[in-house]
């Protein structure tokens, strides 16, 4: 494994204008040889229509089976926080963070749940992983119910 340089972690940190410019960082996988699962949620997460302008809010849930890299959470929370000026579809906010994680930390497998809040009276729910989950890989319920007020 190479070595990383953490350029974010306790250092002082400003966001990014993009998502483009967003740098995610990675650590080696202490255990690389153990198949299983991390899971990183942000209920929070904000990008904007691209059409409109305005706000468009979602709650994600990114599972992943790390293979030799860690994705750095503190790079991960910049990156994410980085669309909260772009403007995106949900769908292309979704897929497209689930790509770039899946090209940054070369994982066994990552899927990624947007589910966003209605806007216009309909709520839209965007899923997308890097393929089939591997044999034996405990895969828990994203613990996000149908919407019904997300609450």
């Amino acid at each position: 494994m190479e070595e990383t340089h953490l350029t974010q972690l306790g250092h002082q940190a400003r966001g990014f204008a993009s998502p483009g410019e967003a740098v995610l960082e990675r650590v080696p996988n202490p255990h690389a040889d153990t198949l299983y699962l991390t899971r990183f949620t942000a209920p929070e997460f904000t990008a904007l229509c691209p059409v409109t302008g305005q706000p468009d809010f979602a709650h994600l849930v990114i599972d992943y089976a790390p293979g030799d890299w860690l994705v750095e959470s503190k790079s991960l929370k910049l990156y994410l926080g980085a669309f909260r000026n772009h403007g995106a579809f949900h769908e292309d906010c979704t897929v497209a963070i689930g790509r770039r994680l899946a090209a940054e930390l070369s994982p066994r497998w990552l899927r990624i749940g947007g589910y966003w809040f209605p806007r216009g009276g309909i709520p839209i729910d965007v899923f997308w992983q890097s393929g089939a989950a591997p044999a034996g890989l405990w895969l828990p319920d994203q613990g996000v119910a149908p919407y019904r007020g997300r609450g």
